[in-house]
């Protein structure tokens, strides 16, 4: 049951649904809703649980859910460090330096050839083995066959976001029919109950498939077995589906239910995968494991378990930004008039909605959310649907620690440990340095090495703004045990490896990164501003980290003779923030990657404490424009809000939450409400999630004491008038609450978690706060 049948099923379902009234809104505030099944993958909606994620169609004659598993992958263990390539280095960094001084001396077309002679030598001598990584995959396929469902009313479709429920409903006749679909990270198992209002009246086909070739179909019992191979050698996969209900039969490869009210499935699925060196693992033991665990719970049980799990995460922040009669239309109509429309409660779902699909794609045991979370169909994914780390990866955790889901956080942690082991062979091979790195990519296999070409996959401090993560994640926690444990000695790697790799300007003898790029134009270069802010950014953590760990003195020491000497911000002819050594930035440039700015956001090395390169840097995003790709845009709102400009940040917002086409030449989003770069990208998604919190709320900042300052409602856009935000996280271990009306502070709170002290700001108003651990301070709308 390939492509082909799915368009049947589909087309037949859209012709089906018929409405006498049109329905109404699900008694759900928070939750995407449809009055149509979905036609296409970006329009079906998302379930997850950081192991298996799958997408649900809600179509009436066949119901249609595509799966995957986390470790399904093209590939098998693999090291992609290419052995001597350190020999190719000192031509490399020799050629861009000529060329670099023939840029200086005007003479841009010598200078051009050099850098071709630098990137020719690169892809000979330096690039990763294989040139390319490899390919997260689908799994599989779940359809239920209903007979008699062709003429049905009263259609629609949910995605509950508070419960992490995906609901369908209708009736044929004088029967109504629900299914509800959930992914449980308690059991590790998707589940679907369908049920009927009246008794009996259930009867249809389960079947199982997948769009990989060698897989095969067999029934055992009550169970669909499929299993398959991704390629010789590499990923086998097994995914069982359990039917419950009393009367089910062989129906070929499928099983048929029949006469029945409720019957629940549960769907597992597993592979070989134990890590990244090994596949020994047996995924026929495994998916039995997982089934036997949920064994003789009632579905009570596992929905109650499941719900609890996840409000446990979700709930701990609400946000209302107020709520229009838009509120109540079809999601789809909402993101067709948000741009022109008045609809603030879009934004308030925009906001949890990434907050949920943070929660499905990226739990503690399972691999990092990717380029697509943890939801593909495609075989030759975009990008191969993996870890892009020259912002995407990272854009992916940026709501994780302001959102209070620094807990999901730890898939990526964990991947940290495993590049820790392939950047450091990486490091020696290529650079002939200590510690480790990765480029600009990395996969299940866990690449390291630069990849693809070498005028953008050369770009080394992927490393070094990932193991940011782990300081960032200390910052907001105070948790010196995972300082000491988990972070620092994974930062410390990092840093080793910049401290080895930084090499002195002959021109102007400051240390500069490079061979580099500045993601992703400009071609191979020395010193991209980029890196220098990374790199001066992870130094300067790993020196404080280590004063607060009481060890590691010499290295810190080192560390801080290194950091004054990286190449400074730079201000440039154009009154903007320089993205090169040289002063030749292009003001007509609308790049989508603004990669000079990361000092603004995500990083804190330039703020509005220094309003030289602040005012020169908002000079830069202006010449970016307002239009870019999805992902983009995401950067964007958290960089307005970070120049404090809520309406500005709202404004990008709002392009980014109008449907994909809408603006030639630009992203937005899919009826779904995922991110559309376009193609469909995730890490738009946590964009902006978390550029809503940054107008709210911002902490990056540091007092002379070394203090956080929690600034509320930074930057509130004009039309949020009144709301409010409960549970957001400040640096330094703090929960905030924050309401507002008219514009103005109405009231605060602000809770300690670890007992540190900090300095409360609203418009210029500061005031200092020492609270004990659990202690909190209220604040009215004048900071008293």
């Amino acid at each position: 049951m390939k492509t082909k049948q799915l368009a049947v099923f589909i087309g037949l379902g859209i012709v089906a649904v018929t409405c006498a009234v049109a329905q109404v809104a699900p008694d759900a505030p928070l939750c995407l809703w449809y009055r149509q099944p979905a036609a296409k993958w970006e329009e079906a909606l998302p379930v997850g649980n950081g192991h298996v994620g799958a997408m649900v169609f809600g179509v009436v004659p066949a119901e249609h859910i595509q799966f995957n598993e986390h470790t399904v992958w093209t590939g098998q263990p693999h090291s992609y460090a290419h052995k001597g390539a350190v020999k190719a280095l000192p031509e490399m960094r020799r050629l861009l330096f000529e060329g670099r001084a023939l840029e200086l001396r005007g003479d841009v077309k010598a200078a051009r050839a050099k850098q071709k002679e630098a990137e020719d030598l690169a892809m000979r001598e330096f690039m990763s083995e294989p040139l390319r990584q490899k390919a997260y995959q689908p799994c599989g396929d779940l359809w239920i066959e209903f007979d008699g469902h062709k003429n049905v009313t009263d259609y629609r479709r949910w995605l509950d976001l508070d419960k992490a429920l995906a609901v369908t409903e209708y009736k044929c006749g004088d029967v109504t029919f629900r299914r509800v679909i959930f992914a449980s990270y308690p059991d590790r198992a998707l589940y679907v109950v369908l049920e009927a209002d009246k008794e009996a009246k259930l009867n249809c086909v389960v079947r199982l498939n997948s769009p990989h070739e060698n897989a095969r179909v067999t029934v055992e019992g009550r169970t669909l077995v499929l299993r398959g191979e991704v390629e010789p050698g590499g990923i086998r996969f097994e995914s069982r589906a359990d039917v419950g209900g009393n009367a089910i039969a062989n129906e070929g490869n499928a099983l048929r239910v029949t006469g029945a009210t409720r019957f629940v499935i549960r769907l597992v699925a597993a592979t070989n995968y134990k890590n990244y060196r090994d596949l020994s693992d047996d995924p026929t033991s495994r998916c039995a494991a997982l089934l036997k665990k949920s064994a003789g719970k009632s579905w009570e049980q596992l929905l109650t378990a499941h719900v609890a799990d996840h409000r446990a995460l979700f709930g701990r922040v609400s946000l209302d930004l107020g709520r229009t009669p838009a509120a109540k239309n079809p999601t789809d109509q909402r993101i067709r008039e948000f741009a022109a429309g008045n609809d603030p409660d879009l934004a308030a779902l925009a906001f949890q909605y990434g907050r949920y699909l943070l929660i499905g794609s990226s739990r503690a045991g399972g691999q990092p959310a990717n380029l697509q979370g943890i939801w593909n169909d495609k075989l030759k994914p975009p990008w191969d649907s993996k870890y892009t780390c020259n912002i995407n990866t990272q854009m992916n955790y940026w709501p994780a620690e302001v959102g209070a889901l620094g807990e999901c956080h730890e898939a990526l942690f964990a991947a940290l440990d495993d590049l820790a082991e392939t950047g450091s062979v990486v490091a020696k091979e290529h650079y002939g340095a200590r510690g480790w790195v990765v480029h600009h990519n990395f996969d299940l296999w866990r690449g390291a090495a630069p990849i693809n070409a070498a005028n953008h996959g050369i770009w080394m401090t992927g490393s070094g703004w990932m193991a940011l993560h782990l300081w960032e994640h200390f910052l907001f926690t105070q948790d010196r045990q995972f300082l000491k444990k988990t972070a620092f000695p994974l930062m410390k790697g990092a840093a080793q490896f910049y401290a080895d790799y930084l090499v002195e300007d002959p021109q102007t003898k400051w240390l500069v990164s490079g061979p580099s790029n500045s993601p992703e134009q400009g071609g191979l270069v020395m010193g991209p501003a980029m890196d220098h802010q990374i790199i001066r950014s992870l130094f300067g953590a790993c020196i404080e980290a280590a004063k607060l760990l009481g060890s590691d003195t010499k290295f810190a020491a080192k560390l801080a003779e290194l950091r004054p000497r990286i190449a400074p911000n730079q201000v440039g002819q154009h009154r903007q923030l320089q993205e090169w050594l040289e002063d030749k930035d292009d003001p007509k440039n609308t790049h989508r990657h603004v990669s000079h700015l990361w000092g603004v956001y995500p990083g804190d090395d330039i703020t509005w404490r220094e309003p030289k390169f602040f005012d020169a840097a908002r000079q830069s995003l202006i010449y970016r424009g307002d239009a870019a790709t999805g992902w983009s845009m995401g950067w964007k709102v958290n960089l307005w809000a970070r120049f404090l400009d809520g309406d500005h940040a709202l404004l990008i917002l709002r392009n980014l939450l109008q449907p994909i086409g809408a603006k030639k030449g630009q992203g937005g989003m899919f009826p779904n409400l995922f991110d559309a770069h376009p193609p469909f990208q995730i890490d738009g998604n946590f964009g902006a999630s978390a550029g809503i919190a940054e107008m709210l709320l911002q902490s990056h900042i540091r007092n002379p004491d070394g203090t956080f300052l929690i600034h509320l409602l930074p930057a509130l856009p004009k039309a949020w008038p009144t709301g409010s935000v409960k549970g957001l996280r400040a640096r330094g271990g703090f929960e905030v609450d924050i309401a507002w009306k008219d514009g103005k502070l109405a009231g605060a709170t602000i809770r300690s978690i670890a007992g540190t002290a900090c300095k409360a700001r609203l418009g210029d108003k500061v005031v200092d706060l020492k609270l004990k651990p659990g202690e909190s301070r209220r604040f009215d709308g004048s900071l008293q």
